[in-house]
């Protein structure tokens, strides 16, 4: 947390949006200072918020993907949920959603519809596979993404199964990708006065990822493959195998790779041709590993990523979560944040990359609770307390002590 205003204070995002692309997507706009206010079905909401583990009946997820928004749970499908969206969005600079391509369209508050009376709206339309082309109408979930985009064909072992990256790479890729044209297009509206439709899927997210792949595949026609924790065109560059585990290191040149094998008392490897160049290593790799993890199973991971990095080379210990949950540097840098919440009290959460020397991030509590900005909010628009009782007991709007079942 941070005092002073964010780089988008001032800055309003209607959030539609259901699991990570969309909703973390705004939430990298909240932590820049923008308000976001998330519109949910009364009907459960989020999916997210249905996956656990569960704090005090709270999704932790939830809770944590969600922070620094506020929640309206409308009914969009109705005729008054929808006047009420337009009232929203007739004060909002972006709309953020990811459902399914043409749904907003369906219910009369797509971006058509919406831009017509707002031109300067930012309108970021996240998708599985984009708004059109022949794929667009398929449901498209992160795994899909990434076994559409090559990912899962070069991520594993040399002749394992397919496996995927163990984050929702695509989802978060997408998320991204959105936020940064969202302000983008905020700095096209601020020089030309115009909003504009941005239009990003999960599988062009994942194909933008292949940079060596494309060099590769467009200069040779060669297929990438599986490479394990190794690098597609350099050697030796992944995880070695340690008297106690494993630990990351890489020699991406020639310099390097002497001080590297210096370091490994493996001089004699300087001479060899089969190692003489990067390329070369790489493609002798197959000899070259075992003949490293000969020395390097010795000895633990801590005595190799100390000795690597005295010399100057790049080295680290493989973490697990609850390492870097508890990482040294990044408590010391203040990376993660206890952040309150209605009824599961203090919340810890990730922070964000983003370090601003004037204009600090903000993350300020975790997700809400269903609806529970509600009332709030449609005071704000303008709606009388005889307007906002008659939309609670319609179902129209929803508060979380008055919610409608799954």
């Amino acid at each position: 947390m941070s005092n002073g205003p964010g780089p988008l204070h001032g800055i309003r995002v209607v959030e539609v949006g259901s699991f990570v692309a969309g909703p973390f997507c705004a939430t990298q706009l909240g932590d820049l200072g923008a308000e976001v206010i998330k519109v949910e079905s009364p009907a459960g909401g989020d999916a997210v918020r249905a996956i656990g583990p569960f704090i005090a009946d709270e999704s932790s997820g939830f809770m944590r993907i969600n922070r620094n928004k506020r929640s309206l749970a409308l009914d969009l499908k109705s005729p008054d949920g929808k006047a009420v969206f337009r009232r929203l969005v007739a004060r909002a600079d972006i709309v953020v959603e990811n459902l399914r391509p043409g749904s907003m369209n369906a219910l009369g508050l797509g971006y058509d519809a919406l831009v017509a009376r707002h031109p300067g709206l930012i309108y970021v339309a996240i998708s599985g596979w984009g708004q059109d082309g022949p794929y667009a109408d398929r449901a498209g979930l992160d795994i899909m993404a990434q076994a559409m985009s090559g990912l899962m064909s070069i991520t594993g072992e040399d002749g394992g199964p397919p496996v995927k990256v163990g984050v929702p790479i695509c989802d978060i890729s997408c998320s991204l990708y959105g936020a940064l044209a969202a302000v983008a297009a905020l700095r096209v509206r601020d020089q030309h006065g115009f909003g504009q439709r941005i239009d990003v899927s999960l599988f062009e997210s994942g194909v933008s990822f292949a940079l060596w792949e494309a060099s590769t595949y467009f200069a040779t026609g060669e297929i990438p493959r599986r490479h394990g924790s190794g690098h597609q065109a350099i050697a030796p560059y992944q995880a070695f195998r340690s008297a106690d585990g494993y630990f990351a290191s890489g020699a991406a040149n020639d310099n390097a790779w002497h001080t590297f094998v210096r370091v490994l008392h493996l001089e004699h490897l300087r001479d060899d041709p089969r190692f003489a160049t990067p390329r070369s290593r790489h493609d002798h790799l197959a000899v070259l590993l075992p003949l490293i993890e000969a020395v390097t199973v010795t000895q633990p991971s801590a005595l190799w990523v100390e000795r690597l990095l005295a010399a100057g080379l790049p080295s680290a210990p493989l973490a697990d979560y609850a390492q870097v949950f508890s990482d040294p540097h990044l408590r010391a840098r203040g990376f993660f944040h206890d952040v309150p919440h209605e009824t599961a009290g203090d919340v810890r959460v990730i922070g964000s990359p983003m370090r601003f020397s004037r204009t600090p991030v903000h993350i300020d509590r975790a997700g809400p609770r269903l609806g529970a900005d509600s009332r709030a909010i449609l005071r704000e628009l303008g709606l009388g307390e005889t307007e906002i009782e008659a939309a609670i007991a319609s179902g129209v709007v929803a508060e979380p002590d008055a919610l409608q079942p799954d």
